[in-house]
C-alpha cells in the first residue's frame, strides 16, 4: 500500500495505482478529456494536472503513480490558472458553435470549460476543416477534434483495426485516417466505437433525421418502423428518462407522438432469423463433409464488413441469412404490405438501430431483393430518434405505455437477447435443440455463453451430438479467436461474432454516457426482459408461424432463400447508403 495527501485528506491505495485513480478512491473528481481506463493514458489534454506540494512542475494524474508521502493538491491555485490556460488553448483550435454540434449539452469540453467559468479566452481563434464524403455512415469534423487521440487509441486496442492515426507534425498536427486515406476506402468495419469514445463532436452518425421528418410530412408516404431490441434498453437514457420508467410501451408511444404510421418490432424478425439461420446450421452440421467450420453468425454487418477486409477466405463460412433489420425490410414490402393492403410503392421503410454499420447495410445491392427499390429506406440510429422526440417536444413525463401494431409487434424472449453478447447464440440453440428434438429445452440451458468476456466458449450435448460454441465481442477479440482457430489451437461448430464490445447494447449509435460502457447494464435489462415473457423461443411466434403459414412456406424455402438470405461474397464494401 502507498499513503500519501490528497487535498488535505489521507489515502492508502495499492502501489501502481495512479493519482486520478486516487482521489477518485475518496470522492474526488478530476477534470479531464483525453482519458480512458484501460485504453488512453497519454496525458495529451493537460486538463487533469496536479500540484505535488515540494516539486516545481505539475503533472498529469491519469498516468503519474501514486508515491509514498505525496501531498496532492488537485485543484490549487497554481493548478487552476494552468488547467484554465490549456483548455483556452484547445477551444482556440476548436469549432465552438455549440448550438449546432451534435454534441451540444453531452460535451466534455463543453463541461469542463463551463466548469472552470471560462467565458472568454485571449488567444487568436482557428480551426482545421477538412473534406468528408457526407454520404458516408460516420462523419469526421476535424474543425471539433481536440487531437485527445482516444479515436486512435480505441481503433488499435479495442477494435484492432488502426484505421485512425496522428498525421503531420509541430504545429500541422492533426487527427485523420491512417496515411491521409479517404475512409470508404479503408478496411474501417463502420462500427462507431469512435464516435461514442469521442470526448466531443469530431465524429458522429450521418444525419438523416431530416430525411425521416421529409417522408413523415408526405402524405403520399405509409411509413413503417421496426425497433431493434437493443434501443429499448437505451432509448430513455436520450431523453432524461430513469431505465426504470423507460418502459417498451412508452417508447412505442413517443414513437407514435412523431407521427409513424405503423411501428412493428424488429424482435419478428429477429426470430426469423433464427429459423433460418438455425435450419442453416443443422442443414450444415448434419452434412458436416460438405462444409466448411465453423459456421459463423450474419447479424451483424460490422462483423461482415471485418470478415471481408480481413478474412475473405473465411466468407463462405458466415451463415447467408440476412441480419433482423434486412429481413424485416424484405417482409415490410412484400407480405406485411400484403396483410395492410397498402400499396408497397408508397412504403417508406424505417428500422432504428443501435448501430451505425446499419447505414451502410441499408444501401448494399445484394440486400434489396423486394423489388421496390430498397427494402430498409431508412435507418436511424438510438441517438438519432432521441434528438427527433427531443425536438417534437416529447415530454417524458406524459408518456403513456402503448402496444406495438398487431400481428408484427410480436417478438419472443429468445428476440430481445440478440442484444446482448452471446444473445443471438443462446436463442438459435433453443429453437436448434428444438428441431432436433421435437422438445423445447429449459429456456435457460445455453447461459454458458452470456457474460462481458471479449472471448467465450462451450459446449453443449443437443440429441447426443456434441455441439462447440464460441462468442466473441469487439474486433480486436475476434481476430485473436479467429486467428487461434486457423493456428488448429481451437475447434468449434458455431461461432457468434459482434462488433461492439458487449454486443449492440455497446453499438456505436446508442447514447452517449461518458466514462461509463453501458453495455453490460443494458444487457441485463435485456436478459430481465426475456426472463419475463411469455414466449422465450423463437420457433413459437406466433407472427413467425403465420409468415411461413401464408407466405414463406417453409425455412430454407425458395421464397425464403430469395428474400431472407443474400450472397456475402459479393457485397460491396463501397455501397453508397444514401439514395
Amino acid at each position: 500500500m502507498v499513503n500519501l495527501t490528497i487535498d488535505g485528506q489521507k489515502v492508502a491505495v495499492e502501489k501502481g495505482t495512479t493519482i486520478m485513480d486516487a482521489a477518485k478512491s475518496i470522492g474526488i473528481h478530476i477534470p479531464h478529456l483525453c482519458y480512458l481506463e484501460n485504453i488512453n493514458d497519454i496525458g495529451a489534454c493537460r486538463v487533469c494536472i496536479v500540484e505535488n506540494q515540494g516539486t516545481q512542475r505539475l503533472i498529469a494524474s491519469c498516468n503519474t503513480m501514486a508515491e509514498e508521502g505525496m501531498e496532492i493538491l488537485t485543484n490549487s491555485p497554481r493548478v487552476r490558472r494552468a488547467r484554465e490556460t490549456n483548455v483556452k488553448l484547445l477551444l482556440s483550435e476548436h469549432d465552438c458553435v455549440c448550438a449546432t454540434c451534435v454534441r451540444s449539452g453531452n460535451c466534455e469540453l463543453q463541461k469542463v470549460a463551463n466548469d472552470l467559468g471560462i467565458l472568454e479566452f485571449p488567444y487568436h481563434w482557428g480551426v482545421e476543416r477538412n473534406k468528408w464524403d457526407r454520404d458516408m455512415p460516420l462523419i469526421r469534423d476535424a474543425s471539433k477534434c481536440i487531437k485527445c487521440m482516444r479515436c486512435v487509441q480505441v481503433c488499435d486496442k479495442i477494435q484492432d483495426l488502426q484505421i485512425w492515426d496522428v498525421n503531420g507534425s509541430g504545429p500541422h498536427v492533426t487527427v485523420g485516417v491512417s496515411e491521409g486515406e479517404d475512409l470508404e476506402f479503408t478496411d474501417c468495419s463502420l462500427c462507431g466505437q469512435c464516435i461514442t469514445h469521442c470526448p466531443v463532436g469530431a465524429l458522429r452518425e450521418r444525419n438523416d433525421v431530416d430525411r425521416m421528418w421529409d417522408a413523415i410530412n408526405d402524405p403520399e408516404k405509409i411509413t413503417i418502423v421496426q425497433v431493434a431490441p437493443a434501443v429499448r434498453a437505451a432509448w430513455g437514457e436520450g431523453i432524461g428518462l430513469p431505465k426504470e420508467e423507460a418502459t417498451l410501451g412508452k417508447m412505442v408511444n413517443g414513437l407514435r407522438k412523431l407521427g409513424f404510421d405503423y411501428i412493428f418490432d424488429t424482435n419478428y424478425s429477429a426470430d426469423l432469423t433464427i429459423m433460418e439461420e438455425g435450419s442453416e446450421f443443422l442443414e450444415r452440421f448434419t452434412h458436416k463433409e460438405d462444409y466448411q467450420w465453423p459456421m459463423f453468425t450474419s447479424c451483424c454487418p460490422g462483423w461482415i464488413r471485418f470478415a471481408k477486409t480481413q478474412f475473405p477466405d473465411m466468407v463462405t463460412q458466415l451463415s447467408t441469412a440476412k441480419s433482423p433489420q434486412q429481413m424485416f425490410g424484405s417482409i415490410i414490402k412484400t407480405y406485411v404490405a400484403s396483410c395492410l393492403k397498402v400499396d408497397p410503392e408508397k412504403i417508406f421503410s424505417v428500422s432504428i438501430m443501435p448501430c451505425t454499420a446499419k447505414k451502410y447495410e441499408r444501401g448494399v445491392p445484394q440486400v434489396n431483393d423486394a423489388g421496390y427499390g430498397s427494402d430498409v429506406d431508412i435507418v436511424l440510429t438510438t441517438r438519432e430518434i432521441n434528438r427527433m422526440m427531443r425536438a417534437n417536444h416529447v415530454n417524458p413525463a406524459t408518456l403513456k405505455n402503448e402496444e406495438f401494431d398487431d400481428v408484427f409487434g410480436q417478438g419472443t424472449g429468445a428476440a430481445v437477447i440478440f442484444g446482448a453478447t452471446g444473445g443471438v447464440m443462446e436463442a438459435a440453440l433453443r429453437s436448434a435443440y428444438f428441431l432436433l428434438t421435437k422438445e423445447n429445452p429449459d429456456p435457460d440451458a445455453f447461459k454458458e455463453v452470456r457474460g462481458m468476456d471479449g472471448w467465450k466458449e462451450a459446449q453443449f450435448d443437443i440429441a447426443g451430438a456434441t455441439v462447440r460454441v464460441a462468442v466473441a465481442s469487439g474486433l480486436g477479440n475476434t481476430r485473436k479467436l479467429i486467428n487461434a482457430i486457423r493456428a488448429g489451437k481451437v475447434e468449434y461448430d458455431f461461432v457468434e461474432i459482434m462488433a461492439c464490445p458487449g454486443g449492440c447494447a455497446g453499438g456505436g449509435g446508442q447514447p452517449i454516457q461518458e466514462g461509463r460502457e453501458m453495455a453490460e447494464e443494458r444487457g441485463q435489462i435485456l436478459y430481465g426482459l426475456d426472463k419475463i415473457n411469455d414466449l422465450r423461443f423463437s420457433h413459437e411466434n406466433p407472427a413467425v408461424l403465420k409468415t411461413y403459414e401464408e407466405f414463406l412456406e417453409k425455412p430454407l424455402g425458395k421464397k425464403s432463400h430469395h428474400l431472407l438470405h443474400t450472397d456475402l461474397v459479393s457485397w460491396d464494401l463501397n455501397a453508397k447508403s444514401k439514395p
